[in-house]
């Protein structure tokens, strides 16, 4: 028989740098769950990705048991490398605060490819540009 779901919580932290503190802490913590056992899992799963944020889905069962699915970086953090930026802009329609060629885009297009609603690269491209653009960033050929 299948465990009871609890509750379904989204996180996202940096790759193998997981610890029981906040943020771990105060939203894994009400939950009853083994913190140094999630974070030592998570670590654990994400030390070849380390220098990105990695989105975690983690299910949480009633006998305090879970799973967890590691998803692809945010779009924002490998469009911000790419461009080599700390931040996007503050006003993306007037200040442009780096640029991207479309090669980069296919690229990241590439790696959020499991995460994204499209149904090929093209697709997919498009939407990574749009966030380009709301980011200030500029789309060179």
């Amino acid at each position: 028989m299948a465990k009871e779901i609890k509750t379904t919580i989204k996180i996202q932290l940096p790759a193998g740098g997981a610890t029981p503190a906040p943020p771990v802490g105060t939203v894994l913590g009400p939950h009853g769950l083994n913190l140094q056992d999630f974070c030592s899992k998570f670590n654990e799963a994400t030390k070849d990705k380390m220098g990105n944020v990695i989105p975690a889905e983690i299910t949480i069962y009633t006998d305090r048991t879970f799973t967890f699915i590691l998803k692809t970086p945010p779009a924002t953090d490998l469009l911000k490398k790419a461009a080599g930026i700390e931040k996007g802009s503050g006003v993306p329609q007037k200040d442009k605060v780096g640029k991207v060629t479309k090669q980069q885009i296919r690229e990241i297009a590439e790696i959020k490819m499991p995460d994204l609603n499209a149904d090929s690269i093209e697709a997919a491209m498009k939407i990574i540009e749009g966030t380009a653009k709301n980011m200030g960033i500029e789309v060179k050929d």
